[in-house]
């Protein structure tokens, strides 16, 4: 009787385990693929340690939440696009319904309100040799936004500071990225707010990684309350220097560790959870604040990171010891706003409107630049003429649009007078034939006598005479009969 039962329970046993295996987890209902990027040995500046070892501990971290991981270390510029282009290759075969998540650690600076990655081998001697030598973010970016997938992530531990002498007129930190102008499925963070520096850290990590190394094995948290905590901690261990900004534009649910619900999406219009919040005005934060102890208060607005809730911190708590700090986050947080807003609109008026509230700020510089460079753009013949041209009479107006005289173009060099070429018709004018050839006129000297045909010569058969003393007989007669018929005395 007991080996049935013993049989029935290895076969229990056995479908137990098949059912483990076929039960879809988080890593077997979607391919998860990550790039690792670490730029630590820089050649012309001082190295970065705590870059590699960022590297390291999210290579780890990654591999235990199912990512297949790819690590690059030390790139130059050519192997930095190479293994973009190689991530984005797996990614393509992988199908849409993959995670792609690249994590960054390095250098990154902000040139004419463009983001770059820093290769190794950079070695600028100007700011214009930044495009040419680093690697824009914008190209990372685009490169997966134009491939369909689940989710984008990307992890940015790049606004560490400049350390390129040649590059002391560049902006501090990085410029804002949103998302939302992308490839829906995006979610970008960086290691500190738009236009601030991040710190590298006394330990093995920077203090944005060492964060994110703990927060996100916490199991079943969403992506966004991920980011929130570890903003939280970061601004807490470097004491509000440092505050971790992101955008998200997901469209599903995701967790690095816990079952996502990837296949249901979220709410139409809602790009995310972490930034549903952003709509709450001043006011709201005013009676969401009122009452809370400073410390309480603080955590509230560090996590939702937008202007209505530092501002009504500020008001509420001016006498925290907090206050200034986050005045000073406010006032940076309202600069790159408007840097943003200047640099996507890119024309005169909306670097006039940029200089003319931060003309003191470290962009200032680089709005000027770039205002001369809108101003000196011509898409063709000025509009409006030097000098305005005499009053025509309506009369004498051109009736047809087509025969209006054209302005001659302003030359280059308004010190030289123009070269004006006419049109020459080389088509030799028609000339009206004319059967009757002209009768020639006698020397004013010389006296004609003519004398009438002899009797009997049918009329009309002589024409006069056209010549000295010639005559043209007509008829059934010769021609020399006449031929003494008109003499010249």
């Amino acid at each position: 009787m007991r080996r049935p039962v013993f049989s029935n329970l290895l076969l229990a046993s056995g479908l137990i385990a098949f059912a483990q295996l076929v039960t879809p987890t988080h890593a077997a209902a979607e391919a998860r693929l990550a790039l690792v990027i670490g730029q630590s040995a820089y050649r012309t500046v001082p190295e970065l340690p705590n870059a590699a070892n960022d590297a390291k501990g999210m290579t780890e971290l990654l591999g235990n939440a199912g990512f297949t991981v790819t690590t690059a270390a030390n790139l130059a510029q050519n192997e930095m696009r190479a293994a973009i282009s190689d991530f984005a290759g797996k990614v393509s075969a992988s199908g849409a319904d993959t995670i792609a998540l690249v994590f960054y650690a390095g250098h990154g600076l902000q040139i004419d309100g463009e983001n770059y990655l820093v290769p190794v081998d950079l070695d600028p001697k100007r700011e214009a040799d930044i495009p040419l030598q680093g690697v824009r973010l914008n190209d990372l970016l685009n490169t997966l936004g134009a491939l369909p997938m689940r989710a984008r992530i990307f992890m940015l531990d790049a606004c560490r500071n400049n350390p390129f002498p040649a590059l002391s007129g560049a902006g501090h930190g990085l410029a804002i990225v949103d998302t939302k102008a992308g490839a829906p499925g995006s979610f970008i963070s960086y290691s500190t707010s738009p236009g601030a520096e991040a710190e590298d850290g006394s330990g093995i990590d920077s203090p944005y990684t060492t964060a994110a190394l703990t927060i996100a094995k916490q199991p079943n948290l969403p992506i966004e309350e991920v980011f929130k905590r570890i903003r939280v901690a970061v601004a807490q261990s470097t004491d509000g220097r440092q505050i971790p900004w992101e955008s998200s534009s997901l469209t599903t649910d995701f967790k690095f560790f816990g079952e996502s619900s990837g296949r249901q999406p979220s709410l139409p219009g809602a790009d995310s959870m972490a930034l549903a919040s952003g709509t709450r005005s001043l006011e709201d934060w005013r009676k969401e604040l009122q009452g809370k102890p400073a410390m309480v208060a603080y955590e509230l607005v560090i996590t939702d990171d937008t202007v209505p809730a530092y501002q009504a911190y500020i008001e509420l708590y001016a006498q925290d010891t907090r206050t200034s700090r986050l005045r000073t986050v406010l006032e940076r947080r309202r600069q790159m706003l408007a840097w943003e807003r200047a640099t996507a609109i890119n024309t005169r008026a909306s670097f006039e409107a940029y200089l003319a509230n931060w003309d003191n700020s470290d962009l200032a510089a680089t709005a000027r630049r770039l205002l001369l460079r809108v101003q000196n753009r011509n898409y063709g013949p000025p509009i409006v003429a030097a000098a305005s041209p005499a009053p025509v009479a309506v009369a004498m107006a051109p009736t047809c649009p087509c025969s209006a005289p054209q302005a001659p173009a302003t030359p280059v060099n308004p010190s030289v007078a123009p070269i004006i070429k006419k049109r020459v018709d080389d088509t030799p004018p028609k000339r009206k034939v004319v059967e009757t050839p002209p009768k020639r006129r006698p020397p004013p000297d010389e006296v004609i006598y003519e004398r009438e045909p002899p009797p009997g010569l049918p009329p009309g058969a002589v024409m006069q005479g056209i010549g000295v003393g010639i005559g043209i007989g007509m008829g059934g007669h010769g021609g020399d009969h006449y031929r003494g018929d008109y003499r010249r005395y």
